[in-house]
């Protein structure tokens, strides 16, 4: 997943090219692993405990987007985390990451994106406990929620709240459980500059922003893996077709259908029709069809040339029983013209990651 971290660094440091003031935070965190699968009771043997720390720059308003999400923050973030686990070890993570503001600029939340590596990845002989990172390089997603102050004692302020952790290689190879953390934090924040100023103009009437409904194509792919480890690495190829309409400043709506030519899954089914692991005890035909269809409605939440879409599907075609008959993804997109879109994301059962996904794209 170091693709993640390039493209989201990149797309930051080309949106924002003008007069900043920085600042640093750095806090300390400690909470607990939340259980989502009984298989991972054996990984929760303690407190997680660690450090984040992270370089913020503050935007003023020289773009539009700027006020109209309340002067965000953005900024790179590394964080160290100690499961408390002999078979999970620690994990190191590196990010990119916005910042946005509340209730007068003391309540924050942060959303960020990178890639993380652990000490302690899964090996079929010296530690095939380790079920939740079949890989040692993984995708790392935080989110904090947090209360703020400045400059308390000259320009040093305090932050405190809560934090949430997700590790997981999106089944680029299995085993692949993930784990979440939750946490409370609490730290110090520092910064130069005298004072915040904002340059504030009239925001454009939602009208403005009314378009025409306009139609897209997106095509997915990447590799992944069946559940069962040593299955095998195999392509995919996600097609996706479907309208959206713009409904505001911020916001587009989105109804399609979706195509998966999930190779894995044919390998998948060539085991369950042999070794009828557990929740496929009935006989399988070997030559049962391995692709889905589904229909799918999504929002779009609109930044500047980036956006984050999530979509939740229902297949209607899906002829092999697998994972559950409803479906989420979440993908960060780059517009690198108004025509043309790019994107990584992460396609999902519930809690139950199944492909990490590059996306290329129009819009017409």
């Amino acid at each position: 997943m170091k693709q993640v971290l390039f493209f989201l660094c990149g797309s930051f440091f080309y949106t924002f090219s003008q007069n900043t003031t920085n600042y640093i935070d750095v806090q300390s965190f400690r909470g607990n692993v939340y259980k989502h699968k009984s298989d991972i009771g054996h990984l929760i043997s303690g407190h997680p405990d660690g450090f984040l720390w992270s370089y913020n720059w503050k935007t003023h308003g020289k773009k539009e987007w700027h006020q109209a999400y309340n002067y965000p923050d953005y900024g790179i973030s590394y964080h160290y985390i100690d499961f408390k686990n002999h078979y999970l070890g620690v994990n190191h993570a590196i990010g990119a990451h916005y910042n946005f503001y509340f209730f007068n600029r003391q309540l924050l939340f942060r959303i960020s994106q990178g890639i993380g590596i652990t000490s302690s990845p899964y090996d079929k002989v010296t530690n095939n406990k380790n079920t939740a990172f079949g890989t040692k390089v993984m995708d790392n997603t935080y989110f904090l929620v947090q209360y703020k102050k400045e400059n308390i004692l000259e320009n040093l302020g305090v932050q405190a709240g809560f934090m949430l952790t997700h590790f997981s290689n999106g089944r680029i190879k299995a085993p692949n459980y993930g784990i979440n953390t939750f946490a409370l934090t609490l730290g110090l924040n520092y910064g130069w500059h005298e004072k915040q100023e904002f340059k504030t103009d009239s925001l454009p009437t939602p009208a403005s922003y009314a378009e025409r409904i306009k139609y897209n194509i997106a095509f997915r792919t990447g590799v992944s893996e069946g559940p069962v480890p040593h299955l095998g690495q195999r392509q995919f190829y996600h097609f996706g077709a479907y309208a959206d309409k713009r409904i505001g400043r911020k916001s587009v709506l989105q109804f399609g259908t979706d195509l998966f030519f999930s190779r894995y899954l044919q390998e998948y089914i060539r085991y369950v029709s042999v070794a009828f692991p557990k929740g496929h005890e009935a006989y399988t035909n070997s030559n049962t069809d391995y692709r889905r269809m589904g229909l799918f409605v999504g929002h779009e939440l609109i930044i500047d040339k980036l956006a984050i879409e999530t979509q939740m599907g229902y297949y209607v075609y899906k002829p092999f029983d697998y994972e559950i008959d409803v479906y989420q993804r979440l993908t960060l997109k780059y517009y690198v013209t108004k025509s043309l879109f790019m994107g990584l994301g992460l396609k999902t059962h519930n809690e139950r990651a199944e492909a990490a996904e590059a996306t290329l794209g129009i819009r017409l």
